[in-house]
């Protein structure tokens, strides 16, 4: 009987699916080509089922004989090892992105002798339409908690963004650019302490109690499915960080960022100008304990922010100190850095690479925002965050427009600075 392949993400069936099973199953035997998630985030989201939640469907699916995974967008190295008789595919990718991807199938098949079979394309089935959709009807914190431990299985690099209220997820949710035929968009969201608040007019030094900073939380989860880091400076006394860390994982936010400081807390950004004191290892070891200690699922992330190169203490000290926080269960490592270039944090991630176990490091390259995300991920870097960058924005915008009105004693020219009303109502879905 002749084989037949055909490769999909498959991660919402769909009519277009079924009907191309369909029309293999006429010409013999099906395998599918099930794209992984590291394939499938090469060049857009996240899949919302995982590949082995995936896999289950589709090999349950009238007409399928086999599905194996297909680690890359290019089928030729599946072909090459299956020399199937057909390829099976929709006749969307004549044109656009995919018609590289098409050609070096018809390729590949020449030197066996294969043939490329293209069913029209199902009309009426719009996958953006289909993601609308799931995202309207929202997602589960069990779902959006298990989400950055996916992302970082699947992807080089994670990129994050800080939102402060429930416009900023919206906006995190909702944006996306399209760029040399891949789909990028933000993967989660940092809720910042110093975004969070100065959105309130409060200073920066753990003033906002928890309860408070929760309803941040819940006014972002309400609007977004995206995974959350939340930013839990020092964390406070270990005992006090049991319960953030049961309240959080209780809501699905993913992980939790705590600092190794004590005392009163203190923006990172003015360094050794002011008074700041950092917990012995000894400390910092015990509170990250207790708190993997405190959460029920295997879920949930604690990582751990070194500050010895803001304090000086020097990169021994930072690599020492990283040591020690993944022995006692980080399951991550922030590193910071307030240097204007990223040499420092280079030099650490070098080091960091040689460690025996490893965890995902992460970076936030506000100092150092000349360093790309490839340059990060080259170095070792599994998680960038723009700490602020949506305050920073938003802060200039308002100003401009309060000084217009008040010179002009009218609106007309602030309008300029505006978003028309309509499109500020059509935002909220």
């Amino acid at each position: 009987m002749k084989t037949v392949y055909v490769a999909m993400s498959a991660d919402i069936i769909h009519t277009g699916h079924l009907n191309i099973i369909s029309e293999a199953r006429k010409l013999g035997k099906v395998v599918i080509g099930l794209l992984t998630d590291e394939a499938i985030s090469s060049y857009k989201r996240l899949p919302y089922f995982s590949f082995d939640q995936r896999k289950v469907i589709v090999e349950n699916l009238v007409g399928v004989s086999r599905v194996i995974p297909q680690d890359t967008l290019d089928y030729v190295p599946n072909l090459r090892k299956l020399k199937p008789d057909y390829v099976v595919h929709g006749d969307d990718w004549k044109t656009g992105v995919q018609r590289e991807t098409r050609q070096r199938v018809i390729d590949a098949l020449h030197d066996w002798g294969g043939e490329l079979v293209e069913p029209d394309y199902t009309p009426g089935i719009s996958s953006t339409q289909i993601n609308r959709m799931i995202k309207e009807v929202g997602t589960t914190p069990e779902i959006r908690m298990k989400r950055l431990r996916r992302l970082l299985a699947a992807k080089p690099i994670v990129r994050i963004i800080e939102a402060h209220n429930g416009l900023g997820g919206l906006i995190v949710e909702n944006t996306s650019i399209e760029k040399n035929g891949q789909v990028r968009e933000f993967d989660g969201i940092w809720l910042s302490s110093l975004t969070d608040s100065t959105a309130k007019g409060k200073p920066d030094i753990e003033f906002v109690d928890l309860t408070s900073r929760l309803s941040t939380v819940n006014d972002i989860l309400e609007v977004s499915t995206k995974p959350i880091i939340y930013d839990g400076d020092t964390g406070g006394i270990p005992e006090h960080f049991i319960f953030t860390v049961r309240s959080l994982e209780r809501l699905g936010v993913s992980a939790v960022i705590i600092e190794d400081k004590i005392g009163l807390k203190k923006n990172s950004l003015f360094g050794t100008e002011v008074d700041q004191q950092q917990d012995t290892i000894e400390g910092f070891s015990h509170k990250i304990t207790k708190g993997k200690q405190a959460q029920i699922t295997d879920d949930f992330m604690v990582i751990a922010r070194i500050e010895s190169l803001i304090l000086k203490a020097g990169m021994d000290d930072a690599l020492k100190r990283a040591r020690a926080y993944i022995n006692a269960g980080a399951d991550g490592i922030m590193i910071h850095s307030r240097e204007k270039e990223p040499d420092e944090i280079l030099a650490f991630c070098q080091k960091f690479s040689e460690f025996e176990k490893q965890v995902p490091l992460v970076a936030v390259p506000g100092s150092y925002s000349q360093i790309t995300e490839k340059e990060l991920a080259d170095a070792g870097v599994a998680v960038v965050i723009y700490a602020n960058h949506m305050l920073r924005s938003a802060y200039p915008a308002m100003v401009k427009t309060v000084e217009s009105i008040l010179e002009n004693e009218r609106a007309k020219e602030a309008d300029e600075f505006c978003l028309p009303i309509k499109e500020i109502i059509s935002l909220i879905p």
